[in-house]
This record gives structure tokens, sequence and C-alpha cells, in this order.
């Protein structure tokens, strides 16, 4: 049953709770909303009091302008209280950088877990993430929200083909209401370089895990969130891609997460 929290600038955060045992918050990525986690948060539920939610802007939660990452921040430390006041945090892409930020803040997270978070891996990759920003901020700004969909889709990948396919199936009207919430993730995701400075300040256990069937460069990413932390590892989930299995995933987690 979908519940409501109160971040501290009044926001709604709709949030779901189960299972039982040490408090986790799972952390959704791009035009995703807590429904995404849910997969993952049964697999946990046996062992874990899991939280999943709908990140300011989409879903059930509401919204407040100006929007800046600090406030994303508070809606985690507004769950962290309703889990008792300490949770641990898992990220996926771009709601892993979210994580880190608030583990850097010094929000009480007891153990940090990222999966896949795209950090660019070279100065090229940067000043692609660079124009994407003015690209997507033009779009939003017009009011042209498919515009911003369509330049997410090109930036993970996906081809001319396909993005037409997306615009005229039934998923896209959906696509297009979440679409203000990329800003969100693409000010998450800071210049696109790995904010060790900020990394470095995360006293609790992290681990920074890429799929064994992914692109190098998310392992480079990877690398070096871990190697960043003063208690970092890295790992790798075997035969998995950006689209991890959650049954999959699930007991890397709950190892790390009861350690």
């Amino acid at each position: 049953m979908e519940k409501k929290t109160v971040s501290r600038d009044g926001t709604g955060i709709a949030y779901q709770r189960s299972g039982s045992g040490p408090a986790v918050v799972l952390v959704s990525g791009a035009m995703s909303t807590g429904a995404t986690m849910a997969p993952l948060a049964a697999e946990l539920s046996d062992r874990f009091d899991v939280v999943v939610y709908d990140r300011r802007g989409r879903g059930g939660s509401g919204d407040t302008a100006p929007y800046a990452v600090e406030r994303e921040v508070e809606d985690l430390a507004a769950l962290i209280d309703v889990l008792g006041g300490e949770a641990s945090l898992f990220g996926m892409s771009s709601g892993g950088a979210l994580v880190l930020r608030a583990a850097a803040s010094g929000l009480p997270v007891r153990r940090v877990a990222v999966y896949e978070v795209p950090y660019a891996g070279d100065d090229e990759a940067v000043r692609a993430g660079a124009e994407y920003t003015e690209r997507l901020t033009e779009a939003l700004g017009a009011g042209r929200r498919g515009d911003a969909v369509e330049l997410f889709l090109r930036r993970t990948g996906l081809g001319e083909e396909m993005i037409r396919g997306a615009r005229q199936s039934p998923m896209w009207a959906g696509m297009e209401s979440v679409a203000p919430s990329l800003a969100y993730d693409d000010a998450v995701m800071g210049d696109g370089r790995v904010p060790t400075s900020a990394i470095s300040s995360v006293t609790a256990p992290l681990l920074a895990l890429a799929g064994g069937a992914s692109d190098a460069w998310w392992h480079e990413a990877a690398r070096a969130i871990a190697g960043a932390a003063p208690d970092g590892r890295y790992g790798t989930v075997e035969e998995q891609t950006h689209r991890v299995e959650p049954g999959v995933l699930a007991p890397v987690l709950a190892e790390f997460l009861t350690g």
C-alpha cells in the first residue's frame, strides 16, 4: 500500500514499504518511478525492511520549485526518518549518483551500494554531457517534452528507428509526463565526472557494482567510485548489463548489506 511522508520543503513523497530486517531504501534512475525498483524490493524483502519511492516530480510524489539536488537529499532524509533514523541506500544508474551525494552529505547511512552510475570516462564524454545538458535545458524550457525524452533516449544509445517506435507506443505519454525530471537527474550527475572529493567523505562501507557483460567504461567508473571511498569496494554482477536482473542482483546486494 502506498504511503506518503513529507520532505523538509513540504513536498509529499510517495513510498511503499515491505519486509522486515535491516532498513534499505532503493533509489531509481532517470525516467523511472518506485515501481521500477519493486521487483528488486520483492527479492530483498525476505531479509530487509525495504522502501521504494517515487522521486520528486514522478508518480505519486509532489514537486516544489525551484529544484535543487539538496531537496532530493532531504527527501531521502525524510524516508530514513520513517525507517527509524538509519538505513542503507542502494542507487541504480543516476539514482546511484543521488545516493552518493546523500551519503556524502552526512545522512545516517549504514551502508551504500550503487550499480552502474553513468559517470564520464574521458573528456569527450564530459563534452557530450555538457551538450546534452544545453539541449535538454532548451527543450524543457520551450515545453518540448517529447524532444527532451528523445534526447535522453539517444544519450542512452537507442537507435532512431526504436525512438520513432517509442513515440508511437502507449508508454510515450507516461515518458513525457516525467520528462521534466530528466533535468533533475542531469543535475545530480554534476559535470559527469566521478565526484571523488565528495565520495572521499562517505564513511559508510561502499560497494560500486557493474555488470559482467557491460562495456569497460562502466567498470572504470565503478572502480573510480570504490577507489575514492575510505571503505570502498568494487564488484561485478556476472553476465549482467545495465538492465540487470533483480534476481541476480539481489543476492549480491544482500551479502553486502548484511555484512
